[in-house]
């Protein structure tokens, strides 16, 4: 039930008016209590005393000359709204508990029709990874989970091309280090078994370009791991001309010259010392392969600087020429020419040239003779 308080003043001489207001709003005044004495009031609605809910106690405003205390008037809402029935209550807590139990089956059948396809990807997943790289997860018909599936093969396809250049880089790294390291013993184990027929400065000179040939393997090893890293670069404002002209006059002569068309100044954000060390390959492979000359040339074309490092030997057939980019390999014209590069030169170069939001191709040259014609386009400074 719902109990209110009727706040009422009442005395003994105003007992009919404050039955008259509580009819009023709907209340029934059970009884009064004063002096400790209880007397029912003239209603048909009367009730135990016992069956009342809270009391109300209000003072009279003038104590009656009987000198009687304080009245107590306890009242009932007439109406007993739903919430008092115990049917109501009962059926209400049923209808509720039921709503719940369906609404959390449902929710565990939709969590175990995702689930279980999730769990048989994440084993094929574990399965691939741990295996044999060249599977892939089948597209399941889930469609919230068919994108999901997509990305993760899109992933394993990076992968696997990652672990096999991976396996290919250690495999031609292991084979150019033991080459050195082979030739050194040998020539240090015939010196030994005989010491007093061994020209000991020649075997001594061979030992040491053994050593220097590993120690440049090692090197560009090196350079390459820093690069592949994706690191930052200390850029600076530079003047590609002005460097370009600087590394070529500290340049030692040799077999080789090299001619030099440098106009004016060209203007790029980069790292100094990579750009050297990135036209130090250049020309070192243009010498290599020179028959008579070697042109670098420094240009601005449609908001990029343009060096280009030409050399007039035998050319690079088209086929082949995104090939020496690839790490460790070497052309046989280049194994006759050089027998102690390392192969990592030019995949340097082009590492760097792209670390600098550039790019480094060999592109055909307008000569009636085969030449071979580098390009490196960086973007100019503020460009």
């Amino acid at each position: 039930m719902a109990w209110k308080h009727l706040p009422l003043r009442v005395s003994s001489a105003l007992t009919a008016a404050a039955f008259t207001a509580a009819e009023a709003v709907g209340l029934s005044l059970l009884f009064l209590r004063s002096m400790g004495r209880e007397r029912a009031l003239p209603s048909r609605r009367r009730a135990r005393p016992a069956t009342c809910g809270p009391v109300f106690t209000v003072p009279e405003p003038h104590r009656p000359r009987s000198g009687r205390g304080p009245v107590l008037v306890c009242a009932v809402a007439s109406r007993v709204p739903w919430y008092g029935s115990a049917r109501l209550v009962i059926a209400a807590t049923t209808v509720s508990a039921a709503a719940t139990a369906v609404a959390f089956a449902m929710a565990y059948r939709d969590t175990g029709r995702v689930l279980t396809p999730m769990d048989q990807i994440r084993r094929e997943f574990a399965e691939i990874t741990a295996t044999d790289l060249s599977r892939r997860i089948p597209v399941p018909d889930h469609p919230e989970l068919r994108d999901m599936v997509g990305a993760m093969n899109a992933a394993l396809d990076r992968l696997e091309i990652a672990f096999d250049d991976l396996q290919r880089f250690t495999s031609d790294a292991s084979h150019d280090l033991r080459s050195p390291l082979a030739g050194i013993r040998t020539r240090l184990e015939e010196a030994l078994a005989h010491p007093g027929d061994v020209d000991w400065p020649r075997t001594a000179a061979d030992v040491l370009a053994g050593v220097d040939r590993q120690q440049a393997i090692v090197t560009d090893l090196l350079s390459l791991a820093r690069l592949d890293t994706g690191g930052p670069i200390r850029l600076q404002r530079t003047d590609l001309t002005r460097l370009t002209g600087a590394e070529l006059r500290a340049r030692p002569a040799g077999r080789i010259p090299i001619a030099s068309d440098l106009g004016e100044a060209v203007t790029v954000d980069c790292d100094p010392l990579l750009i050297t060390r990135l036209l130090t390959n250049l020309l070192d492979n243009a010498q290599r392969h020179a028959a008579t000359q070697v042109t670098v040339a420094v240009t601005a074309d449609e908001g990029a600087a343009v060096l280009r490092v030409i050399d007039d030997g035998d050319g690079i057939p088209p086929e082949q020429r995104e090939k020496v980019f690839e790490r460790f390999t070497r052309l046989q014209a280049s194994r006759d020419r050089d027998p102690g590069g390392t192969g990592l030169g030019l995949p340097i170069s082009r590492l760097i040239a792209e670390a600098h939001n550039g790019t480094l191709t060999i592109e055909a040259h307008d000569d009636p003779h085969p030449v071979t014609c580098f390009v490196l386009r960086l973007p100019l400074y503020g460009g």
